[in-house]
C-alpha cells in the first residue's frame, strides 16, 4: 500500500472502534501527521482515552498513559536516576526511562496536576527532549502526547494557563454522539464484552508501520501552497490581534490574539488535510477545515464576550466570515 493508502487504512480502523466520532479521529490523525500534540476537551465518558488506545492499537508503537494527580512529581514522567550496586564495589547512578519514552502518550486529566507536572510534560512536547541530572534524552522520532481535560470539574485542578495550551498543535472538543450512534456504541460494547468464541482464533490485523508515517510527512512536505493561501493564514491571525480593523463585534470580543505557533498551527494541519483529501496543494477549504481546532486555544475572550455567553468557536465563525480570501 501506499503511504495514503495506509494512513486511510489506520483511520478506518479506529472509526470502527470509536463510533461517532469520524471528525475527532480525523484530528487525531491530522495531529500525527503534523508531528504536534493534542489537548482533548471533552465530558467524562466520551471516549477520549479509547481514542488514543484505538490508535496506538492500530500502529506500530509503544503506548503509554500517565493519569495527572495532585501528588504527581516530575521525575514520575520523565523518569530518573537510581543509585545500582553490584554488591561487589563497583556502583553507579543509572538512568530509568519514564513513562514519556513511548510513542504515542496520554496525559489523563492533565489539568490534576500541578504547574511543575505540567511544564515536565510540555517541555519534553517542545523540545522532544528530557534532561536529568545535566544530561540529555531524546525521545523516539514518533512521539505524540495526547492529553484530555474535563472542562466540568474545577475542584482540585489547575487549569493550564494560556501560554502552555499554545504549545499544543491542536485542541479539538468531543461532543456527545448522536441518538443513532450511541445505539451502535451499546451494541459494539456488547459484542466486545461477549467476544464470539472463534475471535480468539482469529487472526489479528498487523499493525500499521511508523515508516508509513513518516513516508506521509515527507510527502505531505512537499504539498504546495500558494502565496494567496499564505496571505490567508496571516490575514486569519492578524484578524485575532488586531480585530478593531473588522468592526467593533471582534475588537469587543478578543482579548488576546494568536501567536506565530497559531500560522504555523494553520500551515502544518491545512497541508496534511489536503493531503488527505488526495490533493497536493492546499486550497482555502483545508485552512477553513482546521481553523477551530487551531485557533482555539490560542484566542483569549475579553470578560464582556464570556459574559455575553460567545465562545472561542463564535469568535473563529465571525473571523472566517470577514476575512475574504486573497486572489
Amino acid at each position: 500500500m501506499t503511504a495514503r493508502e495506509s494512513i486511510q487504512e489506520l483511520q478506518r480502523r479506529v472509526n470502527r472502534s470509536i463510533i461517532g466520532q469520524a471528525r475527532v479521529v480525523e484530528r487525531l490523525v491530522i495531529a500525527l501527521l503534523a508531528d504536534g500534540n493534542v489537548l482533548m476537551e471533552g465530558l467524562p465518558g466520551l471516549a477520549k482515552t479509547r481514542a488514543i488506545k484505538s490508535l496506538s492499537k492500530s500502529l506500530e508503537s509503544d503506548f503509554s498513559r500517565i493519569q495527572f494527580t495532585p501528588d504527581l512529581l516530575p521525575s514520575d514522567i520523565t523518569g530518573g536516576e537510581i543509585y545500582r550496586s553490584d554488591g561487589v564495589g563497583d556502583a553507579a547512578f543509572t538512568f530509568r526511562q519514564g513513562p514519556i519514552f513511548g510513542n504515542l502518550i496520554l496525559a489523563d486529566e492533565i489539568n490534576r496536576a500541578p504547574a511543575k507536572v505540567q511544564s515536565a510534560l510540555l517541555e519534553a512536547m517542545e523540545e522532544r527532549q528530557v534532561t536529568v541530572a545535566g544530561k540529555r534524552y531524546p525521545l523516539p522520532g514518533l512521539f505524540m502526547v495526547l492529553a484530555t481535560q474535563n472542562p466540568i470539574e474545577q475542584e482540585g485542578t489547575y487549569p493550564l494557563p494560556e501560554a502552555q495550551m499554545d504549545r499544543f498543535l491542536m485542541h479539538v472538543r468531543i461532543d456527545y454522539p448522536s441518538d443513532a450512534d450511541e445505539v451502535e456504541v451499546l451494541r459494539l460494547v456488547r459484542r466486545e464484552q461477549a467476544g464470539p468464541p472463534e475471535a480468539d482464533h482469529a487472526p489479528q490485523e498487523e499493525r500499521i508501520a511508523q515508516r508509513c508515517v513518516f513516508d506521509a510527512r515527507a510527502e505531505i512536505a512537499r504539498v504546495t501552497t500558494a502565496e494567496a493561501i499564505e496571505n490567508y493564514i496571516v490575514a486569519l491571525i492578524a484578524a485575532t490581534r488586531r480585530p478593531e480593523e473588522y468592526g467593533d463585534t471582534l475588537k469587543t470580543w478578543i482579548a488576546v490574539g494568536a501567536s506565530p505557533r497559531g500560522s504555523l498551527a494553520l500551515d502544518r494541519c491545512s497541508r496534511a488535510h489536503a493531503w488527505l483529501q488526495g490533493r497536493t496543494y492546499v486550497v482555502p477549504e483545508d485552512v477553513q477545515a482546521v481553523a477551530h481546532d487551531c485557533l482555539r486555544h490560542r484566542v483569549s475572550l475579553t470578560y464582556d464576550a464570556i459574559a455575553d455567553g460567545v465562545t472561542s468557536n463564535g469568535v473563529i465563525d465571525e473571523i472566517l466570515r470577514q476575512v475574504a480570501v486573497a486572489a
